[in-house]
């Protein structure tokens, strides 16, 4: 019998080492996250080249605010569908670092806080994290929902229409305030929060250098079947909602809550300094009461009254 041929056996191939590198960091710009092929210019196959807007807001504001101005800070939660709202922050020179972090935590890239001054002032902080640029306002003319009782209603998550008036085109400064209101209170498309069309409008004016809000529901008359009639949109009506601000720009910065000045307001006069003033035209009320109190008695002192024969008469 012949022998049995001897079968080689397969050599053990070793398994494939798994990369443990982690992945590279999308990039983050002012519209959001951007992937680092879409950044390249290289684009794969699956993926659409399609730029995805992934803004999100964080809202927050400072400790010892007022009731008007958390109800102004609450109406722009419910107005903002792509927005997160945190906890008070304590407002110290520190409050830049803090919220950028708080930002970063909250996977946002823009940030609204409200930091309210001896319980009488409201400062709006307008930045975009972690590079900037950055804004501070001086919130005046407040008039939250509850207060106005407008008419106006729409739902709560569709998304805004925003319109700016031709002002807005005239000088630099305006030209980057436009840019960073559009990109925070627009909706992203498809946000998963938001409904998918259009029944309000966001107004941004400029008046006398001073930014005025106006929110407006958009009225089109339709039928009974829901159907729009020829000519209905030419019908269309705006209704005011609210709520109503005014914004009075102070200083533009190059980076999120500080950094360098780019613009600084010529026009702007602190509150404090108002009331200072009026504290000194009421001082200047009193000084004239004062003075003629002394007058008065300069006077009787120069012009001494005869002494009356009859003075003593019933003293007897």
């Amino acid at each position: 019998m012949g022998k049995k041929r001897k079968h080689s056996e397969p050599e053990a191939v070793a398994p494939p080492k798994k990369d443990d590198t982690a992945p590279e960091r999308s990039k983050r710009t002012l519209l959001g996250w951007k992937d680092s092929n879409e950044v390249k210019g290289e684009v794969k196959d699956d993926d659409s080249p399609i730029f995805r807007n992934k803004e999100k807001v964080l809202v927050a504001c400072s400790r010892r605010i007022s009731y008007r101005y958390r109800h102004l800070m609450l109406n722009l939660v419910s107005l903002l569908p792509h927005c997160k709202k945190d906890n008070k922050v304590e407002s110290k020179e520190t409050k830049g670092s803090t919220l950028n972090e708080l930002v970063e935590l909250r996977n946002c890239s823009s940030c609204l806080f409200f930091e309210c001054r001896k319980q009488k002032d409201l400062y709006l902080w307008m930045a975009k994290c972690p590079s900037g640029p950055s804004v501070k306002f001086l919130v005046s003319a407040v008039h939250t929902m509850e207060e106005l009782k407008l008419t106006g209603n729409h739902l709560k998550g569709s998304r805004p229409i925003l319109t700016f008036s031709s002002n807005f085109e005239k000088d630099a400064h305006w030209k980057l305030l436009k840019e960073m209101l559009f990109q925070i209170f627009g909706t992203p498309k498809e946000y998963r929060k938001s409904k998918p069309f259009y029944d309000h409008v966001f107004v941004f004016s400029i008046v006398d250098d001073h930014i005025w809000f106006r929110n407006y529901q958009i009225s089109v008359p339709h039928n009974e079947s829901d159907k729009l009639p020829r000519g209905g949109l030419e019908k269309m009506t705006l209704i005011e909602v609210g709520p109503r601000f005014c914004l009075n720009p102070i200083k533009i910065f190059g980076g999120s809550f500080g950094g360098p000045t780019l613009y600084e307001n010529p026009f702007y006069v602190s509150p404090n300094q108002i009331r200072a003033l009026e504290k000194r035209k009421k001082a200047g009320k009193y000084a004239k009461k004062v003075k003629a109190k002394t007058r008065r008695k300069m006077h009787e002192i120069e012009n001494p009254l005869e002494p009356d024969e009859f003075a003593d008469i019933w003293k007897e």
